[in-house]
């Protein structure tokens, strides 16, 4: 067996495993830890982070700051970001922001 093959096998597998677990379960491509920051700069380093990515691409934003609630989706909505999930962690806010096209 040749190691392409192998590489095929292996990511098929876990292709076939991530399709079946629940969104919060998938790693988002890239990851923003912004807790102990204040408005606005969760959502201004959020707006730096998703600039260089590619349309379809995720990050996770983890914040622990009252004003995130709001402040990030109303951010991608503005941004035309698409909020793909918001969960509770401890003390933090989790937020999965899929880039979208610009408008």
């Amino acid at each position: 067996m040749k190691s392409g093959e192998v590489t095929r096998q292996v990511v098929t597998r876990l292709w076939t495993r991530c399709n079946n677990w629940p969104i919060s379960r998938v790693m988002s491509e890239h990851d923003l830890d912004a807790t102990g920051l204040l408005c606005p700069l969760p959502v201004l380093k959020l707006r730096k982070r998703l600039g260089p990515l590619a349309v379809g691409e995720t990050l996770t934003l983890r914040a622990d700051d009252p004003a995130a609630i709001v402040d990030v989706p109303h951010f991608c909505a503005q941004a035309g970001h698409d909020l793909v999930e918001t969960r509770d962690e401890g003390a933090a806010q989790v937020y999965v922001v899929r880039k979208g096209a610009r408008r």
